[in-house]
């Protein structure tokens, strides 16, 4: 962090800490299962339809603020969607450190990092580190239906939930 606020000629005190990370909610189809006389092979009809959208999110622990965004797609034009999210959530005149894990979206030479955000990878197989995963599990845990309480959950957390 020191090093950080030195590059940029920051006071460390200016300095916000924000985790990042996205899930996936919707329609997750199981594999479909059928007593059966063993060497034949019975037909198992199951509904073959996804339907799922991605939740964008981020938290700032210290400070009790979060950013999200609902989007159609996980790749680096979402990323750059939700660093814009984030950048309007950051204090004026901080600068947020956004911890992430090394999801190729998340390193991309693509992305367009605004000035007020530094991005930090976590070490790679270490979701334990990015207190973010927390929160999907809430989210991922809520009963699905028509209605998709996740999205309105999403909005609950801190951002603007957009379809």
């Amino acid at each position: 962090m020191a090093t950080i606020a030195r590059r940029r000629g920051l006071d460390p005190d200016d300095i916000e800490v924000w985790f990042a990370d996205e899930a996936r909610v919707g329609q997750k189809n199981r594999i479909t299962r059928r007593w059966a006389r063993r060497g034949s092979r019975p037909s198992a009809p199951s509904d073959q339809r996804t339907v799922s959208t991605y939740i964008f999110g981020a938290i700032c622990p210290a400070l009790g603020k979060g950013a999200a965004l609902v989007l159609p797609r996980c790749n680096t034009a979402a990323m750059n969607l939700h660093l814009a999210e984030i950048t309007q959530a950051v204090a004026p005149g901080a600068h947020a450190v956004l911890l992430v894990d090394q999801a190729g979206w998340h390193l991309s030479h693509r992305l367009v990092i605004p000035q007020n955000i530094t991005i930090v990878p976590l070490p790679p197989k270490c979701p334990e580190l990015n207190p973010q995963e927390n929160v999907w599990q809430t989210v991922c845990s809520l009963p699905t239906g028509p209605t998709s309480p996740q999205l309105s959950h999403a909005e609950c957390i801190g951002g603007r939930g957009r379809p």
